[in-house]
Order: C-alpha cells, then structure tokens, then sequence
C-alpha cells in the first residue's frame, strides 16, 4: 500500500479481516484529513487533530505494518517497490500493490510561484501559512508605529490574496475574513485587524464551479458580505514578494501589493503516476493521473491497482469520497481473488454530494437534487467532517475547537515558531533596506 490517505487507509481498513500482510509505505507518518487543513492555517484546529499517527490508527489491525518512506521506485517487472528513508534504502516486494500516493499542488507551470504563495496539500504548508497570515498582523503591528511607515506598505501588509475559488480557496477566504473581523477583534494596539482587504482571484467566472448555479451565486454573495472581494475571470501571471499580477478578459494586468498569498488552485498527480504510465504504456491525463481498467487495475497489470487522485477513470472525480470508495473496491477484488471469486467487476462511484462551509454558520451543500444552503447546511457539513474524523478523540478535541472559534470568537491554535514570523518580519525588514536584493523563502517550518 503506497499512500496513507483517504485510499490507502481505507484500504488497508477493508482487508482487516482477510489473510493478507498488509505493508503501509508512506513519506509521513500520519494520515491527513486533507479538507480541513486550512483551519491548521487559520488557528481554528491543531495539527493532531486532522493528522492523526497512521500507527495509532492501525495499532488493532495485526495484519498491517506501517514503514515511513518516500518510494522512488515502482519496478512492476519484478514487483517491488523501492523506498527511502533516514534509514536508508528499502526493497519491498508485494504480490499485490494498491498505489494511492494522492497528489500535490499545481501551479499550471509556474512552480516558481511556490516561493511567495504556498499551496495547501500537507501539514508543512499549513504551518507556513500559520506563521505568514498571523505574522502579517504582527509585523504591521510593529510597522503601525513607526513614523516612516507609509500608507500603502500597511495595506500591503494587511491584503491576502486566495488563489483558486474552488471549496478550499472559499473556505481558506472565509476563515481569514472571521479571523480579521472576530477573533483578532481588540488584539492590537496599533492596527485595527478588520481594515485588512481579502481577495479571491480564480480564471473561472464563478466560485465553487462545480456547484449548482443558485449555490454558487449564494456564496458569492456572502463571501462579499463578509468583505472579500472577488476577481473571477482573472489569471494570475504573476506572484513575488511583494504582490500578485492579475490579467483580466481584455489583457489588462493589475497589480496587487501583498505579503501574503496562498494558492489554492490546481492538483497534480503523485509523480509515481508517470512511473506506472512509462512502464505499463498506460496514458494519463493533463494532472498527471493514470488511465486505470474498469476496476481501477492498472492496463497489463491485474496485480496493481491505481486509486483516489492518482487514478483517471470517466466520471470519477479527484475527491476525497472517490479515494475513499475506489480503495474500498480496490480491497474487494483482492479479497475476491484470495477466495477464487470471480472478479473485475467495474467500479461504480456513489456521488454522495457536496459542501463548502463559507464562514461561521453559513454553507452550502448539494446532495443529489437538493440544494442546502446557510444554518442547515453548516449543521450538515459539521457532522460530515466529524463522522469522516479518524478517531473518537479526534473528534471530541475537534468539536471543543469548534465551538471555542465558531459559537466564541477565540482561536486556540494561533502559535507561530520563530522561524515562521521572527525570520519573516526580518526578511522583509532587510528588503525593505534592500529592494533590489534577493527575494529569499523565510526557513522552512522544523
């Protein structure tokens, strides 16, 4: 099992009962519960809380084994799996293999984008963003009574650009929106936390584009409400240091000065998707993913099966119900074949529906041909996200957060290391004396 996700935890989970050794190979060692990573970002949930240890959670499951390792290498050949780690090089070999490796933040061809606006895929991104959205308000604090402080470097530093208006770049927009306007409400002394300009900029003409027509335009009239300001049909073609380019339908670029930006648009496929695709001749797609058979096994190789992100197949979309299902079905035809079943049965996807929460006690949820919108929808995408927690502690820790950010006005995750706000504030002091020197990352988060 490559990957502890969505797919590969849940497969692992659906061959419990089966008489197979089941080895998780993953480069973390915790699975994340990748939809609520962007309140790790904003201060409302801890790190546990949406990453709990892959070993925790599989420590009754006496058939599976967890090894941390980045895999390098699929040899399809002579099924194994080459992996590395602080310990050094490991061969496994499998007889069967299920590939959820998930998948990464696109940046469309601009990877160099990634320096000034990190995306919002793994923990690390999240403690990044931590310290760049609260170090914002701090280093604005501290500017804020110096007389030499101009004007616009203040706006600067108080404007976050959201790019992407799909359900996390709404969700991250919303959150920073409560954020300047409740939490940090009296916090400071020389700034007012709710002059800050929040703008979500996306190509498409409309947030949360898969979304029925009435939903979307509902979230775009709260999200306005609540002070974001929305730049639909623009693409960004450019982002450093100091701001953001955006080109609007005509041609016509404008320019946003901002510290602070976080890319929310665009996934691309584990690279073990190209890997699988260069030995097995199978396509893939513009993210990379894989063109799997009917019942999700790689072409030529009944052995492997491709799940979640990483796999193409008509109709199925890169979501977390679609990992979560594929890997279930990945596991029964396994455990069809240990019994002599007959199998390569395709696999059906169940839409079960979905949700965007916009801000406190406001969402909007599709599920089938209704259409939920406000307080019953922000209840119903509670309970989803609870259910779907790994973990009943999890969960309670969970809805205690909840209820100090969302019924209080408090954030009880607002630590930032030194090196995500103290090495900023000085970076962006030093270019402040230094405008033509080298724009450089503050370090990374340990």
């Amino acid at each position: 099992m490559i990957g502890s996700g969505f797919g590969g935890l849940f497969a692992t989970k659906a061959l419990a009962h089966e008489q197979v050794l089941v080895t998780v190979l993953a480069n973390t060692g915790y699975h994340l519960f990748q939809p609520l990573l962007y309140q790790v970002a904003t201060g409302v949930l801890s790190v546990g809380e949406v990453a709990p240890a892959t070993r925790e959670v599989l420590r009754r499951q006496r058939n599976a084994r967890v090894l941390l390792g980045t895999v390098t290498e699929i040899d399809l050949a002579a099924r194994s799996v080459v992996s590395e780690s602080p310990a050094g090089t490991l061969r496994t070999t499998y007889d069967m293999l299920i590939v959820a490796a998930g998948s990464g933040q696109s940046y469309f061809g601009h990877d160099e984008f990634a320096e000034f606006a990190p995306g919002m895929k793994t923990i690390d991104d999240a403690l990044e963003l931590r310290g760049r959205i609260f170090g914002a308000f701090e280093h604005a604090e501290v500017r804020a009574q110096d007389p030499a402080a101009t004007v616009e470097e203040l706006r600067a530093l108080l404007t976050f650009v959201v790019v992407g208006a799909g359900p996390t770049g709404v969700e991250m927009a919303g959150q920073i929106a409560e954020l300047a306007h409740r939490a940090l409400r009296d916090n400071f002394r020389n700034i007012n936390p709710a002059h800050v300009r929040i703008v979500l900029a996306d190509f498409a003409e409309a947030v949360l584009g898969p979304f029925d027509p009435r939903l979307r335009d509902r979230a775009a009239d709260h999200l306005e409400r609540m002070g974001v300001e929305l730049q639909l049909g623009r693409r960004v073609v450019g982002v450093d240091q100091d701001g953001v380019s955006l080109e609007g339908p005509d041609g016509t670029v404008t320019r946003i000065d901002t510290q602070t930006k976080i890319w929310a648009a665009g996934v691309q496929a584990s690279p073990l998707g190209a890997t699988l695709a260069e030995q097995s001749g199978a396509p893939t797609d513009r993210a990379g993913r894989v063109r799997v058979e009917a019942d999700c096994t790689l072409p030529g190789h009944p052995e492997v099966f491709v799940v979640g992100d990483m796999m193409s197949l008509d109709g199925v979309p890169g979501l977390a119900q679609a990992a979560m299902q594929s890997a279930e079905h990945a596991a029964g035809q396994i455990a069809r074949r240990l019994r002599g079943a007959p199998t390569g049965q395709p696999f059906q996807y169940r839409d079960k529906g979905s949700m965007a929460i916009v801000s406190r006690f406001y969402a909007v949820a599709e599920l089938g041909d209704r259409k939920v919108w406000g307080l019953p929808a922000w209840v119903l995408w509670l309970g989803v996200h609870l259910v779907y927690l790994i973990g009943f502690k999890n969960r309670l820790t969970t809805l205690l957060h909840w209820a100090v950010s969302f019924v209080g006005s408090g954030r009880s995750e607002r630590t930032a290391t030194h090196q995500q706000v103290i090495a900023r504030t000085v970076m962006l002091e030093r270019q402040q004396d230094d405008p033509g020197g080298p724009a450089t990352r503050p370090p990374p988060t340990p």
